[in-house]
C-alpha cells in the first residue's frame, strides 16, 4: 500500500516540511510516485522512517542516523550502547543542576536580604554571575569547603558584607598597587599580600590550606568570572590574574618550607 506525504504527516506527526528534508538529505526517499509525479511512501518506507524518528528521539543527528542506516555492516548495538552512556551522563549533569538550584533556593532563602540599592552598596561592581555560580557548584560541589563556604556566605548579615567588601577592597588597592609598581610575585611585600587572602578566605568563609589557595588562584586565570570577584572589570590590568596566581602559589610553596 502507498500513502502521500500528507497521509504519512497525519498519522505520524512528523511535518511535511521535515519529510521533505528527510528526502533531500536522502536519509528517507520515498519509493513509488503517482502519476502526478507526488510522493508515495510504502510500508518499507514507514518502517524506516519509524527508524529514523527513534534514533533522533535519543538525540542522533541525522548525519549519525545516516551512516548507521547506510552501512549494513554498521553495528547498530555500538551506537546505542554509546548513546546509553551520553545519556546517562547527561542525567547525571541535570540532578547535579537541579542540586544548584536547590542550594541557590535555600540561599535565598536563608541568606541576607538586600535591596538592589543596597546590593550596589555593599557590593559596588562586584557582581557574582549565576552561570559562575552554577559551574562552580559542579566544579567544587563536592568538596565540604565548598559547601561550608556557601552555608557561611548565606549566614552573613549585610554588615558582616560591609566588612568583607570593605577588607577585600583595601587588600585590592594594595595588590593593585604592588603589581603596577612592578613588584616581584614572589617578593616578600606580595607574598603578605597572598597570605592575607588566604586568611580572609578563611577567616569569612571556610578553613582554606595552601593546597585549596592554589587551586583558587588557578580558576582565577582560567575563569574570568572568577577573578572579577577579586578584581572588578574596571580595576583590572593584563596579566594581574597571573601575578596573583604566581603571588599564591609562591606563598604556598615558602609555606611547605617554614
Amino acid at each position: 500500500m502507498s500513502y502521500s506525504v500528507g497521509q504519512v504527516s497525519g498519522f505520524t506527526g512528523v511535518t511535511i516540511r521535515t519529510l521533505h528534508h528527510y528526502d533531500k538529505a536522502g536519509l528517507l526517499c520515498p519509493g513509488e510516485r503517482s502519476p502526478a509525479g507526488y510522493r508515495l511512501y510504502s510500508d518499507a518506507d514507514l518502517a524506516r522512517l519509524q527508524q529514523i524518528l527513534f534514533y533522533r528521539e535519543l538525540g542522533f543527528s541525522l548525519e549519525e542516523i545516516g551512516a548507521i542506516m547506510a552501512d549494513p555492516a554498521a553495528d547498530a548495538l555500538d551506537h546505542l550502547r554509546e548513546r546509553h552512556r551520553t545519556l546517562h551522563e547527561q542525567i547525571d549533569r541535570l540532578h547535579r543542576l537541579v542540586e544548584v538550584a536547590e542550594r541557590a533556593m535555600e540561599v535565598q532563602r536563608t541568606g541576607v536580604e538586600l535591596t538592589p540599592g543596597e546590593r550596589f552598596e555593599v557590593f559596588g561592581e562586584v557582581a557574582f554571575d549565576l552561570s559562575y555560580a552554577t559551574d562552580a557548584h559542579l566544579k567544587w560541589g563536592h568538596s565540604e569547603g565548598h559547601r561550608q563556604s556557601m552555608a557561611r556566605a548565606a549566614a552573613h548579615t549585610k554588615e558582616d558584607w560591609r566588612q568583607i567588601m570593605a577588607e577585600a577592597a583595601a587588600w585590592r588597592k594594595r595588590l593593585i598597587a604592588a603589581f603596577d609598581a612592578e613588584e616581584a610575585p614572589d617578593g616578600d611585600r606580595v607574598l603578605q599580600l597572598a597570605e592575607e587572602h588566604r586568611l580572609h578566605i578563611g577567616r569569612w568563609f571556610t578553613p582554606c590550606p595552601p593546597e585549596m589557595h592554589c587551586r583558587i588562584a588557578d580558576d582565577y586565570v582560567e575563569d574570568s568570572r572568577a577573578f572579577a570577584l577579586v578584581v572588578p572589570a574596571s580595576e583590572q590590568r593584563p596579566g594581574l590574574d597571573r601575578f596573583l596566581r604566581a603571588a599564591i602559589h609562591a606563598n604556598a610553596e615558602g609555606s611547605r618550607d617554614r
